[in-house]
This record gives structure tokens, sequence and C-alpha cells, in this order.
């Protein structure tokens, strides 16, 4: 899981400094204020890290395919800059193999830390260093030297580890923008480690899932032959899919086996508890059929429909509720306004969920939104002392003097935040007072 970020000359954002990342981070603000860029930071490095081309630096993204697509690496740093660094900390509680002078030894380190410095040119792009660290432990930097080549350097406990007698010179051009090269790791021969780190860094990517904004229509069919999605995809359009494949569900010939499984349950509960349905199934069109609906009914005396006649706000939260229980326990969730099309009494009712989620599966969730009750129904489970304060680290993002800044709001045991910004979800007393004094003009007259 992320336990920080950072950026430098990042979109809007000229410094972001360290950003802690708790189980549930929230990142609140006015419309172009940066909120989007601090996720799309955590996309852009896992479309990289999933690219097939090991010698892009950045894959930006593209309009066929990626989470984001943010144009060419030059068009994404900030006012016209042309270096970049981007930075995180994540847990790593397995054990690491290390090489001391004094012999090998296997550690158990509780993080690492990852900084990548880019230099981004229209016609160049290029890694000016990359570096992996656990404090005074262990650290690993790849730089780039004014003759184009890279030279690597490794320090355990303060100490060189083995490495060949000979320093031939050789071009370690780093593989994207976080792995070493070949040449990189047969200069340090015996430390096997180096192999582990860019592994790790990809396992990190491939654990985190993300849910764009704009979800998907609901269908009146679905068709699923079996195959077992690996998210809900970026609109929603996998989470029917999903919700079969969590059933487990085995073919025999022509006739498929499945019953009704834990994920299909929660769902169906959450639906309940959130008051936009009271039952929820999918079921074939027929015995054996690849094609399913998704049968609803909005109260005990309703007549069973489709999804698609339930009303635009169940479909949107559909996608919300299957990534949440159908990803593997300590994954990262990234949602982008998972409230949209949501009744207020809804969007409260997700804090619920984040927070369930996180307890019992123990999955990290990072939100970006505009939702006043979302963030009060938090503040009071807070108070209610059914979430910890520390496990949630909530900012409040804004435009000053053309970049955008962060401030971490304050929030107390008892639920308070103490330094709430003017105006944060809109002036709701000033309209109100307006309003009541418009009235009164008008009866006045």
């Amino acid at each position: 899981m992320f336990k920080q970020i950072s950026m430098k000359n990042f979109k809007s954002w000229r410094d972001t400094g360290p950003v802690r990342m708790a189980p549930l981070t929230g990142f609140f603000g006015a419309n172009s204020s940066g909120k989007s860029s601090l996720l799309q930071m955590l996309l852009l490095l896992k479309q990289t890290a999933e690219s097939n081309d090991r010698n892009l630096v950045l894959k930006t993204g593209s309009l066929q395919e990626g989470y984001v697509n943010l144009g060419t690496a030059h068009e994404i740093t900030f006012d016209s800059e042309t270096k970049l660094s981007l930075g995180i900390v994540w847990e790593f509680d397995r054990v690491f193999p290390v090489v001391f002078a004094e012999g090998d030894e296997d550690v158990t380190l509780p993080e690492f830390e990852f900084e990548t410095k880019i230099h981004a040119e229209e016609q160049k792009v290029h890694v000016d260093s990359l570096r992996y660290q656990y404090g005074e432990s262990f650290s690993a930097v790849l730089a780039r030297k004014p003759n184009n080549h890279y030279a690597i350097r490794v320090l355990v406990r303060g100490n060189e580890p083995r490495r060949p007698q000979s320093r031939p010179r050789v071009y370690m051009k780093p593989v994207k923008c976080y792995g070493f090269s070949y040449e990189a790791l047969e200069y340090y021969r015996d430390v096997d480690y180096l192999q582990h780190l860019e592994f790790e860094f990809e396992w990190l990517f491939n654990q985190l899932f993300y849910l764009g904004p704009l979800r998907e229509y609901p269908r009146r069919q679905y068709t699923w032959g079996g195959e077992r999605p690996t998210n809900v995809g970026l609109k929603g359009e996998l989470a029917v899919p999903a919700v079969l494949a969590g059933r487990g569900a085995k073919v025999y010939g022509n006739r498929r086996k499945s019953k009704r499984n834990a994920l299909e349950a929660r769902i169906a509960q959450w639906l309940v508890d959130l008051d936009l349905a009271s039952s929820f199934k999918v079921e074939p069109v027929t015995t054996g059929s690849s094609l399913f609906q998704v049968k609803m009914k909005r109260h005990q005396s309703s007549p069973e429909v489709l999804i698609t006649d339930m009303g635009i706000g169940v479909s949107q939260v559909l996608p919300v509720l299957v990534l949440c229980y159908y990803v593997p326990e300590g994954s990262t969730i990234i949602l982008e306004q998972p409230e949209l099309h949501l009744h207020p009494s809804v969007q409260a009712g997700l804090a619920d969920v984040f927070i369930d989620v996180i307890k019992n599966r123990n999955v990290q969730i990072l939100l970006e939104s505009h939702s006043e009750h979302l963030l009060r129904r938090l503040q009071r489970r807070i108070a209610e002392e059914a979430f910890e304060p520390d496990d949630a680290a909530l900012y409040f993002c804004e435009m000053r003097e053309g970049a955008s800044k962060l401030r971490q709001l304050e929030i107390d045991m008892f639920g308070n935040i103490h330094n709430w910004p003017d105006d944060f979800f809109g002036d709701l007393a000033g309209d109100m007072v307006a309003a009541f004094d418009a009235g009164l003009k008008r009866q006045v007259h």
C-alpha cells in the first residue's frame, strides 16, 4: 500500500511536498484545482509499468488505451519546465535478501522509498536519476552522467556490496523510469535483490485498481463466457462479469452450475443498506446460456425488474461496490467522484462502505470527491469511534498564484475539522441568508 507520494513540476503542481497516504485518503476542492492530478501521477506510473515497451520512459497515454491520456511527456510538466520528479513510499513487509560485506542476510524492511527524476523536452525524454531507498540502511541510485552514460551506486548500511574488481565502462540506460538494465545488474552481479526492486515496483502497481468518474450505462443483457476479469473496467463495464466470476462457477459441457456467492450477497446487502434496492441477483436468460440479466426489486412488494429499469443511481454505484469487494485483500483502489448521480443519503452511505472495506479487507481507498455528505458521514464515524482519525488523510486542493496548493485537513478524535477552508462546499449559509433577505423584500413590496 502507498504511504506517501510527492511530485515536482507535474501538471499544475510545482511542488506537493510529501503527501501522507492513509487507508482512506480523500482529495477535495474546486474544479481544476489539481485534485485529479495527484491520482493521475499514480495511474501514469501504473500504465508505464504495464507497458511492453521497456525503452519508454513514461507512458503518458493514448486515446486507444491506458488509464490516463496526458499527451506527451513535455506537456505534463509545470509551466514549461523541462524537469519533473515523481516519488512514492510504499509498505514493504516481505523478506528481502541483502548481500552484506560479511555475508548474505534476509531482512524484513517495513517500507521503500522510490523517486525518479525525468528530463522532458519536445524532442527528447530521458531519466536523470532513479533511486530506491530505505532510510540509512539501503539505497540504490542510477544517475545520468555528462557523457550520457549512467552510473549505479548501491549502499547497504553505508557500505558498498560486493562487485567486480574491475569497473568496466558500460552503458546502463534504465528500464522505463524505474528499472535497472542488464548491464547495471551485471555490475553488481552478486546483488540479486536489485532485480527484486523492479519486480516489487511492478507488483505494487499490479495491486492498484482504478474506476473512473463516468460509468457505463446499464444493459438489459450481459455476456459472460466464464472468464475472470482482473478489475471492473475503467467505466465499470466489467462489474457484472466480475460478480459472475466471483461465484467460482464451473462449466460442465453446455450446462453452467453455479450458486450465489459471498460477493454477490455482499453487494445485495449493501444495496439494501443504502436503500437502493431490496433484492439483487444475476441469472442466465435461459439454462446454460452465456447471456445474463441483472434483476432487482425496489421494495419487497415491488415487481422484479431489470437493472435498466431501476434508475441510473443503482448502475452507477454497482461498479464501486463490486470493485471494493472483488479486488484482492491488500489492494489499493483509486476512485474518481464515486458519488456521481447518487442521492445525498447514498453519498453518505459510501463512507460506510469504504470503512467496512478498509477494516475488514485491508483495502486502501484513494478518492477524489466533491461530496460534502460523504465527508460528513466520515466525521460522524470518527466521532462514534467506528473509524480512527489517523486512518484518514483528507486534503483540500486550491489554485493560488498559478499553481496548485495542498492543505491537509486537521481532524480530531471527535470528527471536528479545525482548519475548515472558507466556502469549502460553497456558501450554503450565504445562500440561505440571501434567500431570506430576498423573501422579506418581496413581502414588503
